[in-house]
């Protein structure tokens, strides 16, 4: 079978759709941007019930799918961030950047050690998919109230939610690295 399946090509999808949502959100078309990312969070979860529903897993999913989901996360979080989006609710800069310094530092040291000592395999952990579902629900939420233009305390009990997860996470790693890099080859 050929690697640009269906289930690739929703991944694709999702990959196109984040140009679209920064746009919108910058132009303050918010509730068009909301709908976006909700079309490309489906996008996820159907390429991966597609591709392994039909037998459709392909090595070019296998590395597409994880990048365009960080792109998407990231993407969002970065432009829910900027003090120049006219915004009624802005994510701290502060979770923007733990959030995403916790991906690079594992993508980081991942591939530090696979050229070091050998490819491992490294498997997320639970704590990293409720992170990332966290994530999620907190770039969900805030659009949302956005979109309304209200307050509510919702909104910080995501975000602190989010910096909770994303350290635990960010611990549970180190030591699963710690106990990889330590494996015989």
């Amino acid at each position: 079978m050929g690697n640009l399946t269906f289930a690739n090509q929703l991944t694709i999808l999702r990959v196109m759709l984040v140009p679209v949502f920064v746009l919108l959100v910058v132009y303050g078309h918010l509730g068009w941007a909301l709908g976006t990312f909700l079309v490309a969070g489906s996008t996820d979860a159907l390429d991966g019930l597609i591709a392994r529903r039909a037998g459709q897993r392909t090595a070019l999913g296998a590395w597409l799918d994880p990048m365009a989901d960080k792109l998407l996360l990231v993407t969002t979080f970065v432009v829910l961030t900027l003090p120049g989006v006219p915004l009624t609710h802005h994510l701290p800069l502060w979770l923007t950047v733990f959030v995403i310094s916790r991906d690079i530092v594992i993508v980081g040291v991942v591939a530090i050690v696979s050229v070091a000592i050998g490819p491992r395999r490294f498997t997320p952990s639970i704590w990293g998919k409720l992170a990332t579902a966290t994530y999620i629900v907190t770039a969900l939420v805030v659009m949302y109230y956005n979109v309304r233009r209200e307050q509510s305390p919702i909104i910080g009990a995501v975000i602190w939610l989010s910096l909770a997860l994303t350290l635990i996470s960010g611990i549970d790693y180190f030591f699963k690295l710690r106990k990889l890099i330590n494996e015989p080859s």
